[in-house]
């Protein structure tokens, strides 16, 4: 049941970051390349047209692809520092 209510949440945020990508390409304010992005790298977890998406834009825009690793691997780092001093186990 714990998966199932996870998998829900999971892709109520993607929709939801795809939602404010799609607001934020008429609005100045928003980054909406920025949400869709984010949105659709997490709904390719569970769905394949999603995944597809991204490894198209990926490989038309390799130096987007590349600074996406790079802030991914940062994030990363900041998460395990976080958990770490909190002593909450990495996921």
């Amino acid at each position: 049941m714990q998966t199932r209510a996870k998998k829900i949440i999971l892709v109520l945020f993607g929709w939801g970051f795809i939602l404010l990508g799609v607001i934020g390409l008429f609005l100045p304010i928003l980054q909406g390349v920025l949400f869709l992005l984010i949105g659709l790298l997490i709904l390719s977890s569970e769905y394949v047209w999603a995944h597809r998406l991204l490894l198209k834009i990926w490989n038309r825009f390799p130096a987007v692809a590349r600074r996406w690793d790079e802030a991914q691997v940062t994030t990363h780092k900041l998460m395990a520092k976080i958990f770490r001093s909190t002593g909450q186990p990495v996921r």
